[in-house]
């Protein structure tokens, strides 16, 4: 049978362009719809009971108008993290413009992995424009990955196999005793990559935080010449620039100057502070991320990228190179055609499957530009601090931290209450403005008490919100303890 005369055969593509161009315009509709009353109603919404039973998969094909028809009943029940009273955990708010990146990026279905493409092209000028927004040389390479998480994992391994000479690729560090320094405050992805690289998190040294939050730079001269002595291998320090609890940022010149000086890999997590470099009122306060050997951080966080989008810098590219690059035979590069455009991305990264990712940063960027972002990152610290001082005046709200950045920390308190009824209070009053939808803050602990912890890296926050949260507040407590 000549080809002509076969049947057609079956594929994935719409049998009607026109009708699926309406289907995709009218969820598209609703997406714009979400964001546009982001500002709106609950900021969170426990999922009904019977969600996953609508998303139970039992094989069978449903049609086009129930796929759609489920995806919008979901659109409700997110994390909260679009509306201006997510003031919890450290996410970005995203924008309705990412929308049009992320069609864009799905269109092409790029594998931004390796080969010779457009895709990987666009990721190159967004590596460049870090490179340059932080100062950094030349040489420096990087990759665009799912978070800060990631990142670390990769940064540290350039310094792990940096310290072995690269011999770790095929030997692995059994017996090397590598150990390594962070702050007490640091956040847990350095730990989780001193694990999933072979060293144990034991290896990892943390190091107390002086009365202002920040790495204890005597003690953790102490601690490298006490492991020194012991017979083990110091080989980095991870800085912080932005910590978890109190959003406060180590003496990054400082630490940069041990490490030059211990001949030890600067590893600086820059998660959400990062980005800090953007706002005039944080950039002095960031001097020596400059120096850093390796530099992880998120665009998702205080850029407001859609999820996800992080990224490693790594100084010297040679290094980066050297700790990832592994071509087989069906990896091969070529001068021309699409095998060529070495090095590929692979060669600085775990991942040869990996999405189009900086499609979006690109976009987010170029729009709104580097000044705008800048400003909104300076709003929202102007915001915690406007916070610090609304609790200050409360007579019934303690500030248990100085506002560094765009952390607020503080509780409710009330005479006669003990700590530990204090901090049940406090945690009480937390799920309520959760569960009733008013606001989503986290909690934390500072020096053992349970903090009410407002972390405001949120674009569409007002300074409206921030009164409103303290008034209802307020009015929880004062149910709370009525009997």
């Amino acid at each position: 049978m000549t080809s002509d005369k076969q049947p057609p055969q079956e594929s994935l593509d719409p049998t009607d362009w026109e009708a699926f161009s309406a289907r995709l315009h009218s969820m598209l509709d609703a997406a714009i719809g979400k964001m546009r009353t982001a500002s709106e109603g609950r900021v969170w919404t426990e999922p009904p009971e019977d969600l996953r039973a609508k998303f139970s998969l039992d094989g069978a094909p449903r049609s086009p108008d129930e796929v759609d028809s489920t995806l919008r009943y979901l659109l409700p029940y997110g994390v909260g993290n679009t509306h201006p009273r997510f003031l919890g955990w450290v996410h970005g708010s995203g924008t309705p413009a990412n929308l049009a990146a992320d069609m864009a990026a799905a269109a092409m279905n790029a594998n931004t992995g390796g080969r010779n493409h457009g895709a990987i092209q666009v990721e190159r000028e967004v590596i460049d424009w870090c490179r340059r927004l932080y100062s950094f040389p030349e040489t420096t390479t990087g990759l665009i990955v799912s978070g800060t998480s990631m990142a670390t994992i990769i940064g540290l391994k350039v310094a792990r196999d940096s310290q072995l000479d690269f011999e770790s690729r095929r030997g692995g560090v059994c017996g090397q005793k590598l150990v390594g320094y962070t702050s007490s405050e640091a956040h847990a992805c350095i730990a989780r990559a001193f694990d999933m690289l072979g060293l144990g998190s034991d290896a990892l040294r943390r190091i107390p935080v002086t009365p202002d939050h920040i790495m204890d730079v005597s003690a953790l001269k102490e601690m490298i010449a006490k492991d020194r002595a012991e017979g083990c291998t110091p080989f980095m320090i991870a800085g912080t620039c932005g910590s978890v609890n109190a959003g406060t940022i180590d003496d990054l010149d400082t630490l940069a100057d041990i490490s030059h000086t211990e001949n030890l890999w600067f590893h600086v997590d820059g998660a959400f502070g990062a980005l800090g470099i953007l706002s005039e009122r944080l950039r002095p306060r960031l001097k020596g991320l400059e120096r850093a050997d390796s530099l992880a951080f998120d665009f998702h966080k205080w850029l407001h990228v859609n999820y996800d989008a992080g990224c490693i810098l790594v100084r010297s590219g040679e290094a980066h190179l050297r700790s990832f690059s592994d071509r087989p035979d069906y990896l091969k590069s070529s001068e021309r055609g699409l095998a060529a455009g070495s090095p590929w991305p692979v060669e600085f990264g775990p991942e040869l499957s990996r999405g189009f990712r900086a499609l979006k940063v690109w976009a987010h960027i170029a729009e709104h530009g580097e000044e705008k972002l800048g400003r909104l990152i300076t709003r929202n610290c102007e915001q915690a601090a406007y916070l610090g001082e609304l609790v200050q005046a409360a007579p019934d709200l303690e500030l248990l931290l100085p506002v560094s950045m765009q952390i607020c920390c503080f509780r409710y308190v009330r005479a006669g209450l003990s700590d530990e009824a204090l901090n049940t209070l406090n945690e009480d009053i937390v799920m309520q403005l959760q569960l009733q939808g008013i606001a989503a803050p986290s909690t934390t602990r500072i020096s053992g008490r349970l903090a009410i912890r407002v972390n405001i890296t949120n674009h569409r926050t007002q300074f409206s919100d921030l009164d409103l949260l303290v008034r209802e507040i307020e009015r929880i407590a004062a149910d709370l303890t009525s009997d």
